[in-house]
């Protein structure tokens, strides 16, 4: 299947490692350009020397008011022209309900969900006709995790401002959508694991809950976000999509 995505320039969050890079790859091999953010300026120069020059990397945080701005001027700037983002941000600590502090929820609350507001908002404003917003949750929007306090808190908010979005973007052309990842092979799951104590047996423990018996690879998840991103899904809008092998059980 064609993608249509041949120099269509996209922006996505936390694209040097993990899940956004595994879409970067996937966007870039399917011809598109990418501006790809994160924290770390070590692992987006990895990123862009390996890309090539499909793909420029910016030095952000999602909670800096000015990041969302700066990632539409740098698309503008590079290629003249943006048609969509994936908003992706890392992981937010762990913890239960009780032992996490104010301080934990607030920091996370401004890179997790009002910088994932204000990127999406941003974008909004200067796409077009075809233009698309996906935001990478998790499938806390509908289970809560072991400790994951934090994520099981604000991932379904997202999910809402998503729906939200969508019906209010929708007459201009605009489609927004959601992936619901569960395990999949990534740095961040593997610091999941060995928080834990006993990796070898959180693993297990994780495995025995998924229909298909394995955590998905990271290029699985890159695919899929790929096409919903891509003119190929123009039709859906406000989905929430899961890619959990089976792991959430709810419609």
């Amino acid at each position: 299947m064609d993608l249509n995505l041949r120099d269509r320039v996209y922006i996505v969050t936390g694209g040097g490692r993990g899940l956004g890079r595994a879409t970067v790859d996937q966007l870039v091999a399917e011809g598109a350009r990418v501006v790809l953010s994160g924290r770390h300026r070590e692992s987006l120069d990895a990123a862009v020397a390996e890309l090539g020059d499909r793909a420029v990397g910016v030095v952000a945080d999602n909670a800096d008011p000015t990041t969302a701005g700066r990632l539409v001027e740098a698309a503008r700037d590079t290629w003249g022209r943006l048609d969509g983002v994936l908003v992706s941000v890392g992981g937010p600590p762990t913890g239960t309900v009780v032992e996490t502090s104010d301080d934990d929820w607030t920091r996370s609350f401004e890179s997790v969900f009002l910088g994932a507001v204000r990127v999406a908002r941003e974008v909004a404003g200067a796409l077009s006709d075809g233009g698309a917003i996906t935001f990478v949750l998790s499938t806390s929007v509908k289970t809560p995790l072991p400790r994951m306090a934090i994520s099981n808190g604000l991932r379904p908010g997202l999910a809402m401002v998503a729906k939200q979005l969508a019906e209010e973007l929708g007459p201009q052309g605009i489609r927004v959508n959601a992936l619901a990842p569960g395990r999949i092979e990534t740095e961040r799951i593997v610091e999941l694991e060995e928080a834990s104590g006993d990796p070898a047996a959180e693993r297990e423990r994780n495995l025995a809950l998924i229909p298909l018996g394995r955590y998905g690879r990271p290029e699985e998840f890159g695919r899929t976000a790929a096409f919903l991103m891509s003119p190929a899904a123009g039709f859906l809008s406000g989905v929430l999509l899961p890619v959990d092998g089976g792991l959430t059980r709810a419609l």
